[in-house]
């Protein structure tokens, strides 16, 4: 039986993070389990590639929701890594922190220490901005490289002249003073390959002699002694693999995003007594372990295109193999590029304070129910969805069986707040593909089409074709002891259990104004420092008038 300082429990994003700097002390030795394989493919380091791994179920978990009561009786499709960087290997590489609100909200929920102020240092730290940004807001020497999306595309451009003829402003840096505008994307790809948590941060560490990464290791279960945790149980290749043993002798620290941590908790004997008896599981712990989960919820509103060529042409015959030795001779091109080319965050109606709708613009389409399958006719698309919803959901296990998904239920647009501001997102999205300087490109409408006026209309067509976008967060909320919600404390201590931290999205007690990577590898981050006993970074002082 092994025996390390720290067992971390998932190289995604945060774990990546994690076992880079814990690694840093010598006098220390850390050991991370995967589940999945390394990260040799191919298509993982293609930026392109996402199209691919989308549905790869060797490096994707590939889970399925549990039809919702405003999905229209849809089970959603939720991909989730699993493979060294997790998510960040299969995601759309986009670089996005979130409002100053966002975490200050975190500080008045009771978590000390994690308002915008306190987490801005370690944003700055982890990154090596490549771009326009103020030095107040951005980091110039850390290891993820972040660029802006370098590829021009006439539809891209006539787009952000809609947004401004809207009244919606250009913003050169939505990760700076504030978030509100329209840009191009800012992402985690550099000279044409994708920079991902594994990458950026756990390769290198992985040179140290104190850091050891398995891969193929399954967790199955957390060992306890009375309540602290001292070690981890895992099936080596997965289902009817060999079982191994792992032992923590200072903390075992769980990185397996917003599914797999509350399902290895559960697991474990820590959860809802009901839910755990139910699975024939003794009760270690009580907590509401899995409950709060939140996501981005958008429908994706699609024009026909005339007159031009998208990435729907391009991608196939001739033209990609002239793409192909684009990438291949100069790192450029199309299969350089993330799904989503141009970021525009606005409001959904006078009322809100700051921006609570965000829409994506690409000048592609894809087909209907099939995800990551780009259509055969020219089309562009809008999508759109609320920053902060208030609709929750919960992340169950199926059964005692470790191997087996969990119960995924989300209950997008349950709070009517959310159905209204998806309407309203849905009306921006109209009006900026008929702004007057798409219209030598715009053809039509496709969906959800010229005869959906209504609210009603509106709403019943975000039921049948919305998505996620795949940000899945909040089911081991961070928060005090009193209250009935959270799970771990402003530490990302396991409440009422020794030696276990929760250490992933799931710690996020509500949903941000962005995609989740970012703010994922920020939370490690700031933990790894807490986990050390270092002092924090010190707050940054941000002008009053940086709201957004």
């Amino acid at each position: 039986m092994d025996r390390f300082d720290y067992v971390i429990v998932g190289a995604g994003s945060a774990g990546c993070v994690l076992a880079s700097r814990l690694s840093e002390d010598p006098n220390v030795s850390v050991c991370v389990l995967e589940a999945g394989p390394s990260d040799w493919h191919p298509y993982i380091h293609l930026p392109a590639g996402f199209i691919k791994t989308f549905h790869m179920k060797s490096i994707n978990w590939a889970y399925q929701q549990e039809p919702g009561p405003w999905t229209g009786g849809r089970s959603i499709y939720a991909p989730r890594g699993k493979t060294l960087g997790g998510s960040s290997s299969i995601n759309g590489h986009i670089y996005n922190r979130g409002q100053r609100m966002d975490f200050d909200t975190w500080a008045q929920m009771g978590n000390r220490g994690w308002g915008y102020a306190d987490v801005l240092p370690y944003f700055r730290r982890l990154e090596k901005r490549v771009g326009e940004g103020e030095e107040a807001y951005r980091g110039r020497e850390g290891s993820l490289i972040v660029t802006t999306m370098d590829w021009r595309d006439p539809l891209c451009e006539a787009f952000m002249e809609g947004a401004v003829s809207l009244g919606i402003p250009r913003n050169p840096d939505y990760n700076g003073k504030t978030q509100e505008g329209v840009s191009y994307c800012q992402r985690t790809i550099n000279n044409g390959l994708r920079v991902s948590g594994a990458t950026a941060f756990l390769k290198p560490a992985m040179k140290r002699p104190n850091l050891h990464v398995h891969t193929h290791a399954h967790a199955t279960e957390i060992i306890f002694e009375g309540k602290r945790a001292v070690g981890v149980r895992y099936a080596k290749g997965g289902r009817g693999g060999h079982a191994v043993e792992v032992r923590a002798n200072k903390e075992v620290i769980l990185s397996g995003g917003t599914y797999n941590s509350p399902q290895l908790l559960q697991l474990s004997g820590v959860g809802s007594p009901d839910l755990l008896q139910q699975h024939g599981i003794a009760v270690r712990h009580a907590l509401p372990v899995g409950e709060g989960l939140q996501d981005h919820y958008a429908p994706r509103t699609v024009a026909r295109v005339k007159d031009i060529k998208t990435i729907n042409e391009l991608r196939r015959g001739f033209s990609l193999w002239i793409e192909a030795l684009k990438w291949a001779t100069a790192r450029r091109g199309l299969l350089s590029l993330s799904p989503t080319m141009v970021y525009c965050f606005w409001h959904s109606g006078e009322s809100a304070e700051s921006s609570d709708l965000q829409l994506t613009f690409t000048p592609a389409s894809y087909k209907e129910g099939v995800q990551g399958q780009l259509e055969d006719e020219p089309g562009m698309t809008v999508a759109s969805w609320q920053q902060r919803p208030e609709s929750r959901g919960y992340v169950h296990i199926r059964s005692n069986d470790p191997f087996a998904p969990p119960i995924i239920q989300t209950n997008y647009l349950d709070a009517e707040l959310d159905r209204r501001v998806i309407v309203g997102g849905m009306r921006l999205a109209r009006r900026l593909l008929k702004s007057a300087p798409l219209s030598p490109y715009y053809a039509y409408e496709d969906f959800p089409g010229p005869n959906v006026n209504t609210d009603d209309e509106f709403l019943h067509a975000a039921t049948e074709r919305g998505t996620t976008t795949f940000h899945p967060g909040c089911t081991c909320r961070m928060g005090p002891a009193d209250s009935t919600w959270a799970v771990v404390d402003d530490h990302l201590r396991v409440h009422g259990l020794e030696g276990l931290r929760v250490i992933d999205a799931s710690v996020m007690p509500r949903m941000i104004s962005a995609n989740l990577n970012a703010s994922t590898m920020m939370i490690a981050d700031r933990a790894s420092d807490l986990i050390r006993g270092k002092q924090p970074m010190e707050a940054a002082r941000i002008p009053e008038a940086a709201v957004a």
